[in-house]
């Protein structure tokens, strides 16, 4: 089966001024003297563009870190790709955004915490709340699509309907609420992140009351928490199908966290060209067929549907990447998902580490 790519994940760089304590970014980042220089980046986005790709996420890291980000988003443009940048916010002011938007940046994603500021800032690790919030005005007045980006964990999923409403005062025509993802930093971070199944219960309820509230009005998408699903999520609607990811330094990938993979040689844009590692690399053929797949997974009807589940994920839980993701209620090392679900909601609250920049 030939898969066509349909997105590029454009990690610019992974220098940041917030320390997230969910940063799902690998927990070796890569330095601001390893990373792609403009050159590169135009290449790997004209190569982009001509393989049929259509969308262009370009992210971090703080991407507006990069001096180079209005000439990135015209070379996206001049590529005919669908540019949409994934931001805190902070880096941005009116003369930058313009810059942007006339480049050719058509949406902006702009992440907040919380809808409170004292918490927003406690989970950033820095005070940045006021900021966006002047930023998230800026975005409203111009002609450019607008999504806030909502993390929720167990520190702040009491109060997603406060989320919600502001969100929709923000004027944007899209909230994601995110539930962490367990990856990298966010990992080490788990079990004090982790809601409960009562917090948990409670949110989807919240969340089906908005959306029939705020219908036509503001979209709201829902990522679940994996480690409460009875199924595994399809994880980049399977490994090698739709998208590929480019980190800082060049490395292709086909996901953020798959670095954590051992035995896999993902090769790097700076030495080889982006058709021939989608098509070719030992890297994505890896696991895009069903020919890796275990029981239960090989006989299994959601088997097209999931893909096995997350790669990344069956590693971290249950030490093999091949192994059917442990979050499935039919997986053989369900167990360990239960383990640390009795643990989040027969416990209390832990302390969590905040990250450091790298550079």
């Amino acid at each position: 089966m030939k898969y066509t790519p349909r997105a590029l994940i454009a990690e610019l760089t992974h220098r940041c001024p917030l320390h997230c304590v969910y940063c799902s970014n690998p927990l070796e980042m890569q330095r601001r003297s390893e990373e792609l220089c403009t050159a590169d980046w135009l290449s790997i986005f004209q190569q982009a563009g001509e393989m049929g790709i259509l969308q262009l996420h370009l992210t971090g890291g703080e991407p507006l870190s990069r001096a180079d980000l209005t000439e990135l988003v015209r070379a996206g443009r001049e590529a005919q790709l669908y540019s949409n940048l994934i931001t805190s916010g902070v880096g941005l002011d009116e003369r930058r955004m313009d810059e942007l938007i006339g480049a050719g940046l058509e949406h902006i994603q702009l992440s907040f915490q919380d809808s409170e500021e004292v918490p927003a800032n406690e989970f950033a690790g820095t005070r940045s709340h006021a900021l966006k919030l002047r930023i998230a005005g800026m975005i409203r007045e111009r002609r450019v699509a607008f999504t806030v980006n909502m993390v929720v964990h167990r520190r702040n999923l009491d109060r997603l309907k406060e989320m919600i409403d502001f969100a929709e005062q923000t004027g944007a025509q899209r909230l994601e609420i995110a539930n962490v993802q367990y990856y990298g930093w966010a990992f080490r971070n788990r079990e004090a992140l982790l809601p409960t199944r009562q917090q948990l219960e409670h949110s989807i309820e919240v969340v089906e009351a908005a959306r029939e509230r705020l219908k036509g009005k503001l979209r709201i998408d829902f990522v679940f928490p994996d480690y409460y699903a009875k199924y595994p999520k399809p994880c980049m609607n399977g490994w090698g199908h739709q998208q590929m990811l480019i980190d800082p330094a060049g490395r292709v990938l086909p996901c953020h966290a798959a670095m954590v993979i051992p035995g896999l040689e993902f090769p790097n844009a700076r030495k080889r060209s982006l058709h021939w590692i989608w098509e070719d690399s030992p890297a994505f053929n890896r696991f895009r067929d069903e020919s890796w797949m275990p029981e239960p997974c090989r006989s299994c009807d959601r088997r097209t549907r999931d893909f096995g589940g997350c790669r990344c994920q069956a590693f971290l839980l249950a030490g093999d990447a091949a192994a059917t993701d442990p979050v499935c209620t039919l997986a053989p090392t369900h167990a360990a998902v239960e383990e640390i679900l009795q643990r989040v909601n027969g416990g209390a609250e832990r302390n969590w580490v905040y990250r450091i920049d790298p550079s």
